[in-house]
C-alpha cells in the first residue's frame, strides 16, 4: 500500500494556540520518526534526566540551554543541533534569559522513555 499525503492540524498536536509546545508520533502516518516542540520561558527549567531506545536530534530555534548527555555538559544556542544517540542519559534546561524554542527528531514511530531520576 502506497502512502498517501496526510494534513495534522495544530489542534491535534499543540498544547497550546500561541506556543510551539506538543508532539505527534511518527506512526500516525506510518513512519519512523516522531517530532516534539518545546518551549518554556522558565530558566532552569526542562525535562528530567531519561534515555531512549533510539536516537534523538535536537535543534535549537532560540534561546540558549543546557545539555547533559552523558557524561558531557554543553551549552547549546539557537541554530545549533545537537545529536542524542540511543540509550544515552540526556537533560537539558533553558539558561535564559528568554525562552527556549527547541524542536526535537525522534526517530522512532512512538515516543519511548525511561526516567533516570
Amino acid at each position: 500500500m502506497q502512502k498517501q499525503a496526510a494534513i495534522l492540524e495544530r489542534t491535534e498536536w499543540a498544547e497550546k494556540p500561541d506556543v510551539w509546545h506538543g508532539e505527534f508520533e511518527g506512526k500516525r502516518f506510518g513512519t519512523n520518526v516522531s517530532v516534539m516542540f518545546y518551549t518554556t520561558e522558565h530558566i532552569g527549567h526542562g525535562p528530567r534526566l531519561h534515555k531512549h531506545p533510539y536516537d534523538e536530534i535536537f535543534i535549537i530555534r532560540q534561546g540558549r540551554a543546557l545539555f547533559t548527555v552523558g557524561d558531557r555538559q554543553f551549552e547549546a544556542v539557537a541554530g545549533q543541533i545537537i545529536f542524542g544517540p540511543a540509550n544515552i542519559p540526556h537533560k537539558y534546561v533553558n539558561l535564559g534569559p528568554h525562552s527556549l524554542e527547541m524542536t526535537d527528531i525522534h526517530v522512532t514511530d512512538k515516543f519511548e522513555q525511561e526516567n533516570l531520576d
